[in-house]
C-alpha cells in the first residue's frame, strides 16, 4: 500500500473544501499540513524520517509566520504521544516540553497523525481531522481491493 500516494489523494480530494473553509471562516488563507507515516513509530525512526507528506495551500514567501515549522512542531507533539496535541494544550499542559509549539492544531485517527498551522487552532484541527479520516478510509479502499484481488494471500504486498 502506497501511503504517500494515499495522502496525496486525500489532499487532492479535500483541497477545494479546505480552501473554501479558510476563505470563508478563517482569519487568513495560509496553511501548511504535515502527515506522519502511520506505519512508523517514534522508536523506529527520527521525526523527519517519519514525515509521510507535506502540503502548503499558499506560497510560503507571503506567510506572516513559519507555518511549515509550526505544523511540523504540532505533528511532532502528536506523533511523540500518539494522540492529538489538543489534549496536551487543553487537558495536560504539564506534559508539554521545552521547545514545543505553544499552539494546538493536530489530529490523530487510528494511528494517522496530521498537524497543520496557519489559522485558528480549531480550524487547523478541523483540517487535520478531515485529512486523517480521508487517509484512513482511502487506505481501507486499497486494502479491500487487495483482499478481493488476492483472496488467498496471507500477507500484504
Amino acid at each position: 500500500m502506497d501511503l504517500k500516494n494515499i495522502a496525496e489523494q486525500a489532499y487532492e480530494l479535500l483541497e477545494p473544501s479546505i480552501k473554501k473553509l479558510l476563505k470563508e471562516k478563517a482569519k487568513r488563507e495560509d496553511m501548511h499540513i504535515v502527515v506522519m507515516n502511520p506505519a512508523v513509530k517514534p522508536w523506529e525512526a527520527s521525526f523527519e524520517e517519519a514525515i509521510l507528506a507535506e502540503f502548503s495551500l499558499t506560497d510560503k514567501s507571503g506567510w506572516a509566520n513559519p507555518y511549515d515549522d509550526l505544523a511540523r512542531g504540532k505533528a511532532k507533539q502528536a506523533w511523540r504521544d500518539g494522540k492529538s496535541n489538543v489534549h496536551k494544550h487543553l487537558i495536560a499542559p504539564a506534559t508539554l516540553k521545552t521547545g514545543d509549539v505553544a499552539f494546538y492544531g493536530s489530529f490523530e485517527h487510528e494511528g494517522v497523525i496530521v498537524g497543520a498551522s496557519g489559522v485558528e487552532g480549531w480550524y487547523d484541527v478541523l483540517v487535520c481531522g478531515l485529512m486523517a479520516v480521508a487517509i484512513q478510509q482511502l487506505a481501507q479502499a486499497e486494502y479491500q481491493k487487495f483482499k478481493s484481488e488476492n483472496p488467498m494471500s496471507p500477507y500484504l504486498d
